[in-house]
């Protein structure tokens, strides 16, 4: 009796491959995980904002209407962290001329009841404790606004109450 064993061809392995191959990279390319980190990172601004802005109108609120006592000037857009000079950014979303950032964890009424740490950029090179990559505004009528200096995508962060 002969047995006679049959294995797959070098073209019919070749053809295999090629098939697994470009359905691969249509997966990878459909799933863009460039475009996915941005988003996440841009998610994470947006949270970040919302955490400050909540803790600032937490402590007004607990202070029966009193703003934090490092708040800037109206209509004066700082920086937040705890750098006393090299605050100023100058893009599209953030226009801070003023030197030294604006600290609201410290003074006598700060946010530090509300925030364990501030928030800072997601990108390490662009944000640290010292320089956040968030900017702080109020305008004449007490509404106070956070934004993002850094977006990984082309539309403006911030909120304001």
């Amino acid at each position: 009796m002969k047995i006679s064993a049959r294995g797959f061809t070098l073209i019919e392995l070749l053809v295999t491959l090629t098939i697994i191959a470009i359905l691969a990279v249509s997966v990878f390319v459909a799933l863009n995980p460039a475009q996915r980190l941005k988003d996440a990172k841009d998610a994470r601004r947006a949270a970040d904002i919302d955490s400050v802005l909540t803790a600032i109108h937490q402590s007004i609120v607990d202070n029966k209407g009193t703003l934090p006592t490092n708040m800037p000037a109206v209509a004066t857009e700082t920086q937040l962290g705890t750098a006393a000079a090299a605050c100023t950014i100058s893009n599209t979303n953030c226009t801070i001329t003023t030197a030294a950032c604006t600290d609201l964890m410290a003074g006598t009424q700060n946010v530090s009841k509300y925030l364990k740490t501030m928030p800072f950029d997601p990108d390490t090179t662009l944000g640290s404790a010292t320089k956040t990559g968030y900017s702080v505004q109020r305008d004449t009528n007490g509404i106070v606004t956070i934004k993002a200096c850094y977006t990984d995508g082309t539309t403006t962060i911030s909120a304001s109450r």
